[in-house]
């Protein structure tokens, strides 16, 4: 399988990166930055039509996650609100 990887930067409230599909499988992400904010994890099981929260988190970090189906599209962001200041680097990533 090749590399999936998304990488974005937000600095504002409700923004969401583009989609990225994932396989079945581990796969990580990362936080970086200095930022005050509430992250938050979403995906979709209908291509982007209808989001779920998975996780929110609010400092940097590195985290594995598992997704149990195929072709589930994830997300993530700022939801309106959950912005105080700073650049979030992000980083969704699977191989």
């Amino acid at each position: 399988m090749a590399t999936r990887k998304l990488v974005a930067e937000l600095s504002s409230e409700n923004v969401f990166t583009k989609p990225i599909c994932l396989a079945k499988g581990y796969f990580n992400f990362s936080l970086s930055g200095t930022w005050q904010a509430t992250v938050t994890v979403q995906r979709s099981f209908d291509d982007g039509d209808t989001w779920h929260d998975v996780e929110q988190f609010t400092s940097n970090g590195e985290y594995v996650g598992y997704e149990p189906e195929e072709n589930v599209y994830y997300r993530f962001g700022v939801k309106a609100g959950d912005y105080v200041s700073g650049t979030i680097i992000g980083r969704l990533a699977q191989e």
